[in-house]
C-alpha cells in the first residue's frame, strides 16, 4: 500500500478520500486555492499546500503546479478525485511518469471513452448496444445540420469531450439549431477546451441508468450493479438512487454483462461507470437500453452503491492503484436494500435553479443518515466551483423505507442566507410520482412548477405568523383578536415574508422553526427558508415588473457576449447577452418589443446577482 497520497481535488470528495485514506494508515496532502484556504479538506489533511488564485485553471486544473505540489511533498501517489484532472490522460501519464502512482484509468482507457463519438464507435465494435446518430469528424454546420434533419427532431447536441451537462442541448425545431449549436460548443469550447460535438436521437422518456465497475491489474473485473440517475435538471443529476427500480432480473445481467464487456473492451483498471440510456416508454426492456458514455473516474453518486453493496469504493480504488486484487470477487459481491442520494446545491430553484453564492451563516445538515459535505457553517459558496454544499444519504431495507429517510432528512436542511435546493428536494421526495417510480429524465420539467416553493403557502404564513404573533400582540395596528364561544382565540397578522404582505393566523400549538441572523428573522420549513417580520406603519407592497424594462443579471457571472447594440429594435424574447457562471450559459432577453437602452457592461465584464446591465425602452412603431 502507498505510503503517502496527494488529493488534487478539493470540497466533499476531498474529504472522503481523506476519511479512507487515514483508516488505511496514508498520509495525505491536500491542495487548495486562495478561495479555498479556510475548507475542511485543507484542515484535515496531514499537510496541505497552497496552488494559486481561485479560477482553476490558476489551481486546480494546473498539471504543473499538482505536480509541483507532489514532489514537494514527497507524495507516492495522486487521486484526482472527479472532475477537475480525474480523466486528463496527459496529466494522467504525467503522474506516472514523475514515478507516482496514478489512483485512476490507464491513460490509455482515458483516452478510448474520453471522446463520446470515439468510445461509441469501440463500443459498437465490442458489440455493445449504442444510441443512434451522428459520430462524424464533419463539424460544419452544413453537415450537422443535415444530420440532425436526417435523424428527426427533437435532436440532442451533445459535446465530444463533454459531461455534467455542459455543452449539451435538446433542439426541437430546425430553426433553432443553429443557435443551439453556437451556444454548445462555446461551452464545450469553455468547459474543455473543444468545441467538437455529437449527435444523437433524442428519446422521449429516457431513464438514465448507470452501472458501476471495477477492474484490477491482474486482469479482473467485475460490477457493483446500477445506479438510476433520471431525476435531472439541465442533465445535471439531482436525486440518484441504487438499485434502479423496475429493473428485473434479466434486464440488469443484460446491462451488467454489458459494462462489463464495456470495460473489459479497453482493458480498463479502476472505478469507472458505464452509462446507458433507456427508452423507458414501456418498461426496461434490454432491447431498449444503448450505451451512452463511460465515466472513467470514481462518480459523485458512487455513495448510494456503497450503501447498498457495504463496500468503500475508494478503499478499492486505493488497493487497485497499489496492485492488489480486487477484495471480492463477483459471486461476493451482494445487494442489500435501498439507497438514494440528494444533492444539496447552493441555488435558487425559483429563479431557473441560477446558482447563489455567499457566506454559510446558518447551516443544518441532518445527522440521521450519511451527509458528505465539503463545507461547515461559516464557509463561503464561491463562483469559481460548483455550488454543492453537500450529498444527502439514505439507506433503507426497500424503496418506500430509504425514501421516506430521505424526505425527512431534506425536510431538516436550514441554509441561510444562501438559497439552496433544500426544500425542492423534500417535496420531490414525498411527491407521488417519484415515490411510485413514475420516472425519467423529464420529471422535473413536468412536475418543477409544483415542485419549486416560489411563494409561501398558507401553513407557511400561519407559522411567520405565529413566530411573529408576540410582537404583532403588542400592536393594535396589525392584530386582530377575536373571541370565540367554545372555541380558541384566532389571532390575525399583518406580515411581511420575503418582501411581500401577507395576512397569517397565530395558532395555538402551530411550531415553527426561527432564528435570528443580523436583524433579520428567518423561518425554516420543509427544507425552505423565509425571512419574515412586521410591516412597517402605512407600508404597502412595492410592485416589481419587468414593465420599466430594467434587465438585472440574475446571478453573479462573467458576460461572455452581448447580442446588440444601444438603439437596437428587439422583439419580446429576443436575446440580448449572455452571462456565464460555473460554466454554465443563461441567456438574458427583452421582456416586450421595445428599443434597447442604456448598455452598462460588456463581454468580459464580470456583474454580480441583481446588477442592472441593460435596459429596454417600450418603443412606437
Amino acid at each position: 500500500m502507498m505510503e503517502s497520497l496527494l488529493i488534487a481535488n478539493r470540497g466533499e470528495i476531498a474529504r472522503r478520500i481523506i476519511c479512507t485514506a487515514k483508516i488505511l494508515g496514508i498520509r495525505t496532502i491536500a491542495v487548495y486555492s486562495e478561495a479555498d484556504a479556510g475548507l475542511p479538506f485543507v484542515r484535515e489533511a496531514d499537510e496541505a499546500i497552497a496552488l494559486g488564485p481561485p479560477p482553476a485553471r490558476e489551481s486546480y486544473l494546473s498539471e504543473a503546479r499538482i505536480l509541483e505540489a507532489a514532489q514537494k511533498s514527497g507524495a507516492a501517489a495522486i487521486h484526482p478525485g472527479y472532475g477537475f484532472l480525474s480523466e486528463n490522460a496527459d496529466f494522467a501519464e504525467a503522474v506516472e511518469k514523475a514515478g507516482m502512482i496514478w489512483v485512476g484509468a490507464p491513460p490509455a482507457a482515458i483516452r478510448a471513452m474520453g471522446l463520446k463519438d470515439a468510445a461509441k464507435q469501440l463500443m459498437q465494435a465490442a458489440g455493445v448496444p449504442v444510441t443512434p446518430g451522428y459520430l462524424g469528424p464533419d463539424q460544419s454546420e452544413a453537415r450537422l445540420t443535415t444530420e440532425a434533419d436526417a435523424i428527426g427532431y427533437p435532436v440532442l447536441i451533445k459535446a465530444v469531450a463533454g459531461g455534467g451537462g455542459k455543452g449539451m442541448r435538446r433542439i426541437d425545431r430546425p430553426q433553432d439549431f443553429a443557435e443551439g449549436l453556437a451556444s454548445c460548443q462555446r461551452e464545450a469550447a469553455a468547459a474543455f477546451g473543444d468545441d467538437r460535438v455529437l449527435i444523437e436521437r433524442y428519446i422521449a422518456n429516457p431513464r438514465h441508468i448507470e452501472v458501476q465497475v471495477f477492474a484490477d491489474k491482474l486482469g479482473n473485473c467485475v460490477h457493483l450493479f446500477e445506479r438510476d440517475c433520471s431525476l435531472q435538471r439541465r442533465h445535471q443529476k439531482v436525486i440518484e438512487e441504487a438499485p434502479a427500480p423496475g429493473l428485473d432480473a434479466v434486464a440488469r445481467a443484460a446491462i451488467c454483462d454489458a459494462a462489463v464487456k464495456a470495460a473489459r473492451a479497453v482493458n480498463y483498471v479502476g472505478a469507472g461507470t458505464i452509462e446507458f440510456i433507456a427508452d423507458a416508454s414501456s418498461g426496461l426492456d434490454p432491447d431498449r437500453i444503448w450505451f451512452m458514455e463511460m465515466n472513467t473516474r470514481l462518480q459523485v453518486e458512487h455513495p448510494v452503491t456503497e450503501a447498498i453493496s457495504g463496500e468503500d469504493l475508494v478503499l478499492w480504488q486505493l488497493k487497485v492503484a497499489s496492485g492488489e486484487p480486487l477484495p471480492k470477487g463477483q459471486g461476493e459481491i451482494t445487494m442489500n436494500g435501498w439507497a438514494f442520494e440528494a444533492r444539496l446545491y447552493a441555488e435558487n430553484p425559483a429563479a431557473g435553479y441560477l446558482p447563489s453564492t455567499g457566506r454559510l451563516d446558518h447551516l443544518k445538515l441532518p445527522t440521521s443518515v450519511r451527509v458528505d459535505s465539503g463545507v461547515v457553517e461559516g464557509d463561503e459558496i464561491t463562483a469559481f466551483y460548483d455550488p454543492m454544499i453537500a450529498k444527502i444519504i439514505a439507506h433503507g431495507p426497500n424503496r418506500e423505507t430509504a425514501l421516506s429517510k430521505l424526505a425527512a432528512a431534506c425536510a431538516e436542511i436550514e441554509v441561510w442566507p444562501v438559497k439552496s435546493n433544500a426544500g425542492l428536494l423534500a417535496r420531490i421526495a414525498i411527491e407521488p410520482d417519484f415515490r411510485a417510480a413514475r420516472i425519467d429524465t423529464g420529471f422535473l420539467d413536468r412536475h418543477g412548477q409544483s415542485l419549486v416553493a416560489s411563494e409561501p403557502d398558507e401553513t407557511v404564513i400561519d407559522k411567520a405568523a405565529t413566530a411573529l404573533s408576540k410582537a404583532a400582540h403588542g400592536d393594535p395596528w396589525y392584530a386582530l383578536t377575536g373571541f370565540r364561544i367554545a372555541g380558541p382565540s384566532d389571532s390575525r397578522v399583518r406580515l411581511r415574508i420575503d418582501g411581500h404582505l401577507h395576512w397569517g393566523h397565530a395558532r395555538a400549538g402551530l411550531e415553527a422553526k426561527t432564528i435570528e441572523m443580523d436583524e433579520t428573522t428567518v423561518l425554516f420549513d420543509a427544507g425552505n427558508a423565509w425571512s419574515i417580520g412586521l410591516p412597517h406603519a402605512g407600508e404597502v407592497e412595492a410592485n416589481h415588473g419587468v414593465g420599466d424594462g430594467a434587465i438585472l443579471s440574475p446571478m453573479p457571472g462573467l458576460v461572455i457576449s452581448v447580442e446588440v447594440t444601444e438603439g437596437d429594435r428587439v422583439a419580446k424574447g429576443d436575446r440580448l447577452l449572455t452571462v456565464e457562471a460555473m460554466k454554465m450559459e443563461h441567456s438574458l432577453r427583452a421582456p416586450f418589443d421595445g428599443i434597447v437602452g442604456k448598455l452598462q457592461v460588456s463581454p468580459g465584464v464580470r456583474v454580480s446577482e441583481n446588477q442592472l446591465v441593460v435596459t429596454v425602452m417600450k418603443g412606437e412603431e
